[in-house]
């Protein structure tokens, strides 16, 4: 009862804080330039064409008014039409988000095993050469553009070695795709018994991956070497070392008062990642959700632009409350 009165309690900063964030999305996208409907119709249309299609879209109304017609929409489950592809954005987004979350939580998963690996190594050995290595990574990695290092990649490992696929989607084009599950090509190839998919798969997720794991293992590494600094230097640690406690031990006791602000430093990087992985879908052509938002933008289509924003909101809100699960599991004094 107690767990589920500390969600309850989480849950009610859930509602306003998607109010709050879809409030000023749509007010700032509505800032960007051009006509819907010119751009729907052509340039050859008739300005009483014109109007009529405004009218029907809701665009001749204040912007507050169009505000409200559009919340009152997203709470029916209606995110509205992409006149690009002509289809709900919703559906688009259902068959786009897939890719982006696959992408992300992968390359989240390389950056955790570096960042906290040379994190936690570095802090064990202050004065070893992976410290200064870790040093200078965590300033490289924090420096360097992801989209350019994916071209780097992409010249490198295709265009010279030719060790990875061309840079053209998830999967060879010579290939059927799976049967659609989860949305995720690894995973529903598992499950269907496409290992000629899986691994074409994994061989275009290769690049991508290592792009976006080598430059957000950076952030992670510098907060697991400055907490576990911290935690090392600790009176309770002096404490255990003179009671002659195993560097093992120790090393584990720190780690566990790091892991808040670990925890913390991916969360962030999780919900900022699906937005910021943007410039590599496009290099890639990975064809996400990111991608989708961002023609949306070029194109004054604005409604995938705003349902980008509810999915990526929603599930940076779902992020932060496993992390707050996650404190309420490590740390006692939040279960107050």
């Amino acid at each position: 009862m107690q767990i589920i009165r500390y969600i309850g309690k989480r849950l009610l900063y859930v509602i306003p804080q998607l109010l709050g964030i879809l409030f000023i999305s749509f007010f700032l996208i509505k800032l960007i330039p051009g006509d819907p409907a010119v751009l729907m119709l052509g340039p050859n249309a008739t300005a009483e064409a014109v109007a009529k299609l405004r009218t029907e879209m809701g665009l001749d109304q204040p912007v507050f008014n169009q505000f409200l017609i559009y919340l009152n929409n997203v709470a029916h489950g209606d995110l509205g039409m992409s006149w690009q592809s002509a289809r709900p954005v919703l559906s688009d987004l259902l068959d786009r988000f897939p890719a982006t979350l696959e992408l992300v939580t992968l390359s989240l998963i390389v950056a955790v095993i570096v960042g906290m690996g040379m994190g936690i190594a570095s802090a064990m050995r202050p004065k070893g050469i992976l410290r200064k290595i870790s040093n200078y990574y965590g300033l490289l990695s924090g420096a360097v553009p992801d989209f350019w290092l994916a071209l780097v990649f992409i010249f490198i490992f295709y265009s010279t070695l030719h060790w990875a696929p061309a840079p053209l989607g998830r999967y060879s084009i010579m290939l059927l795709p799976p049967e659609t599950i989860t949305g995720s090509v690894l995973i529903d190839s598992l499950i269907t018994a496409r290992f000629d998919v899986f691994f074409s798969a994994l061989a275009h997720l290769a690049l991508p991956v290592a792009t976006l794991g080598l430059v957000n293992a950076g952030p992670i590494l510098k907060v697991t070497q400055s907490s576990m600094d911290r935690a090392l230097a600790s009176d309770f640690m002096a404490y255990a070392r003179m009671n002659g406690l195993p560097p093992k031990m120790i090393r584990k006791q720190a780690l566990r008062a790091a892991l808040p602000n670990i925890i913390t430093i991916i969360s962030v990087l999780y919900s900022f990642t699906v937005g910021a992985a943007v410039l590599v879908e496009i290099v890639f052509g990975w064809g996400g959700a990111g991608q989708y938002a961002v023609s949306g933008v070029l194109n004054a289509d604005l409604n995938p632009v705003l349902g980008f924003v509810v999915f990526s909101a929603a599930l940076s809100l779902i992020v932060y409350l496993v992390v707050d699960l996650l404190y309420y599991a490590l740390d006692p004094r939040t279960r107050g």
